[in-house]
Formats: structure tokens, C-alpha cells, sequence
């Protein structure tokens, strides 16, 4: 078994510390992860502008970019065996709902599954790290499950998100699907000392749709909220109503 781990917190967080040492005895672990804090930053790579390596004094890799940019290197560059097994996090903060396509977390997660290798993005709902310890133990529970019985036939991705209780570890697993938020409170406006405007992006939005079976729902009962994800955006479910607009009138 060979793990690569990534998160957007930067290489110097205490949530992938702890992660690597949730790992420690299941396999080889190489870790790229980016040199800053690069939350939000979704599934971007850095395309106009080459990326530096340095290796930490712990045996971290980081990277002058992005969390895509960390895996995706970590990937294409031929620095490390191809793994078996992506991990992102484990991050200061929850990812549910719309946060998806804003994290950071779950695209390095993500990046992995693109190169057709099974990953998990682990999240620690509070932020503040409390309880990171029973996090950890939670995300190794995790991972030996899925490696016992994995999905069949394709490779799979995961979001967990983790109560910051120290009750978590011992607290029920749920099979969620995605929540939904209103929209993110406004963005704040704020001058420096010489008067330039700058602004703030606002926080995210309240929950919307949390009922039983989202993530959202799952964590509100105390319980470790696993959902699987995909990469298809398509619309399904309207693509025959856009092929009739397509139509001759």
C-alpha cells in the first residue's frame, strides 16, 4: 500500500500531521501539500507560472502552489510511485454542502480520483482543530473500513466530515448526500491606513436544504456525515428538455 496525502491548509497545519500519523503501519506515505494556507481555492492548477518543491525537515513536500497542483505533481512528475490511495486533510473546518466546489480540501481528494485512484477528503467540522486527536482516529477507522470492502470496479470518492466532539470516535457513521446553502453573506469592504479599498469575501450561507440524509442533517445528530462524490456536473435529469430547445421551430 503506498498514501499520498495533500490538504489546503499548508504543509505546517496540525490536521495533516495528524492524518500522516493516522496512517502510521498501513503502507508507505509520500506527502505533497501546499506551502501556504490555499483554502478555497477549489480545483485550480497554476498554468502560468512554474511551481518550486522543497522538502520540509520531517520529510513533507511542498509545494508554491495550489492543493490540485500538489497531487497533480505529485502524479505527472515521476517524484513518487504511483499510490494506491489519495487523502486530503484533515482540514480546520467543515466542507458540506456547496463548500465542495469552494474546497480546497476535497479537490486535492478529487485530483487524485481524476487519475483514476481511490481518495478520501477528511474534514474536522469546528474550526480550531479541538479534538483533532479523535478526528484522526476516526479517519483511520475510515480508511481501514473502505480498504476491507471496497467498491467494486471503479474508483471511488469519499467526503467525510468529523464532529468536533471527543465523543466522535465512538459516534455512528452516515451515508450522506449533499446539503445545500443559501447564498454567501456579502462581500465587506475595508480601507488600509492610506485609504485603498479592499474587500472582504463574505462568509458562507446558512444551511437551506438540511434535511435527514444530508450532510448537514448527519453532523446536527452528532454523526460522522461520508458522502460519495462525483465529477459529472451534466444535467441529467434536464437534458431532454434542452434537446427540444434544440429542435427546429
Amino acid at each position: 500500500m503506498r498514501i499520498l496525502i495533500a490538504n489546503d491548509d499548508g504543509y505546517l497545519a496540525p490536521g495533516i500531521a495528524a492524518l500522516v500519523e493516522a496512517c502510521q503501519g498501513l503502507g508507505e506515505v509520500d506527502v505533497f501539500a501546499p506551502e501556504r494556507n490555499a483554502s478555497g481555492t477549489s480545483n485550480a492548477l497554476t498554468l502560468h507560472q512554474p511551481l518550486s518543491l522543497h522538502t520540509a525537515a520531517n520529510g513533507f513536500r511542498y509545494v508554491s502552489g495550489t492543493p490540485s497542483d500538489s497531487v497533480h505533481l505529485a502524479l505527472t512528475a515521476g517524484l513518487i510511485p504511483k499510490p494506491d490511495l489519495v487523502l486530503s486533510g484533515i482540514n480546520n473546518g467543515a466542507n458540506m454542502g456547496d463548500d465542495t466546489l469552494y474546497s480546497g480540501t476535497v479537490a486535492a481528494a478529487t485530483e487524485g480520483y481524476l487519475f483514476g485512484i481511490p481518495a478520501i477528503a477528511f474534514s474536522l467540522v469546528d474550526k480550531g482543530w479541538a479534538h483533532l486527536d479523535v478526528a484522526a482516529r476516526v479517519a483511520r477507522r475510515v480508511i481501514e473500513q473502505v480498504l476491507a470492502q471496497p467498491p467494486a470496479g471503479h474508483p471511488w470518492l469519499l467526503n467525510v466530515n468529523i464532529p468536533s466532539t471527543a465523543e466522535a470516535d465512538s459516534a455512528p457513521w452516515a451515508i450522506t448526500r449533499l446539503g445545500r446553502r443559501h447564498a454567501s453573506f456579502p462581500a465587506v469592504a475595508q480601507a488600509n491606513p492610506r485609504g485603498d479599498l479592499f474587500y472582504w469575501i463574505g462568509p458562507a450561507g446558512e444551511a437551506r436544504e438540511d434535511g435527514e440524509g444530508t450532510d448537514f442533517h448527519a453532523i446536527r445528530q452528532g454523526q460522522v456525515s461520508i458522502t460519495p462524490l462525483k465529477v459529472d456536473m451534466t444535467d441529467h435529469q434536464h437534458l431532454p428538455t434542452w434537446q427540444r430547445w434544440l429542435e427546429p421551430r
